[in-house]
């Protein structure tokens, strides 16, 4: 998904779509980008957080365990392998498969807990398992801790 300019016209309209429902549920653009630029400038990333938790003045992120780095750079490297070839998982027969593949099982049962000031909490999960052999990092998830502020901006403003 972070990688606009090569996204379908279809794609970008049902991500965009997707984002404005996240955009809408967390109180607007405004705090959207106010929360995504205080996660930019976290450092260390704030997934690897002994608390689990991201504070932000008027959101919060919580989830259920905690990440550590190698899982981190890990996942950052794969994102690149989903643009690619259209699956988070290698081909079984490549060497880090089996490293990817444990991944995915470790992260999977993990959920994000997303709670704005004054507004409704809702929860994201950091993949969508398409079936055993596609899993597909979840776009949300990928725009909240990932994707350049400019390709988010771009996926939001995007017009058919």
């Amino acid at each position: 998904m972070c990688d606009f300019n090569k996204l379908s016209q279809e794609e970008k309209l049902k991500f965009h779509e997707l984002l404005m429902q996240t955009v809408d549920a967390v109180g607007g653009k405004a705090i959207f980008f106010q929360m995504l630029e205080s996660i930019r400038s976290r450092k260390p990333h704030p997934l690897v957080s002994a608390e689990k938790e991201f504070l932000f003045s008027k959101v919060s992120i919580s989830w259920s365990k905690v990440i550590f780095n190698d899982k981190l750079t890990l996942l950052l490297k794969n994102r690149v392998y989903e643009s690619k070839q259209g699956n988070f998982l290698p081909a079984k027969d490549l060497k880090e498969y089996k490293k990817v593949l444990n991944l995915v099982r470790t992260l999977s049962p993990i959920v994000f807990e997303i709670k704005p000031k004054d507004m409704e909490s809702f929860t994201i999960t950091p993949f969508n398992q398409i079936s055993e052999e596609v899993t597909l990092l979840n776009p949300i998830f990928d725009a909240i801790f990932f994707c350049s502020l400019e390709t988010v901006k771009k996926i939001i403003n995007f017009k058919v």
